[in-house]
């Protein structure tokens, strides 16, 4: 199972760090990834971490300002947003399957808002 957390409200150009945690280790999962989903969108996958070799994978509407990383002695996978944008403003989820299609992921975190005011 999978629990994402870290959501919040923030002003724009802010930052903040979402966390999945995963039941046992993230290592044990082929990919972790972190999606959002915001009103009236359909879900979309804006970075993932291969547990095999470490690669990862930004969308390009986040590349540059969003950093994926796992701390192994935590278990956990970070999700750290900076330059944060009203447009960034979502649900966004952690999840575990073929990153960064939502519709090949095997399991799914609860949710945690994000928003970014203006």
């Amino acid at each position: 199972q999978l629990q994402a957390s870290g959501g919040g409200l923030v002003q724009s150009g802010g930052s903040l760090r979402l966390s999945c945690a995963a039941s046992g280790s993230p290592s044990d999962y082929p990919a972790i990834g972190w999606f959002r989903q915001a009103p009236g969108k359909e879900r979309e996958g804006i970075s993932c971490l291969s547990s095999s070799d470490g690669s990862t994978y930004y969308a390009d509407s986040v590349k540059g300002r969003f950093t994926i990383f796992r701390e192994s002695d935590k278990k956990l996978v970070f999700l750290q947003m900076n330059s944060l944008k009203p447009e960034d403003t979502a649900v966004y989820y952690c999840a575990t399957g073929s990153c960064p299609r939502p519709d090949l992921q095997d399991y799914w975190g609860q949710g945690t808002q994000v928003t970014v005011s203006s």
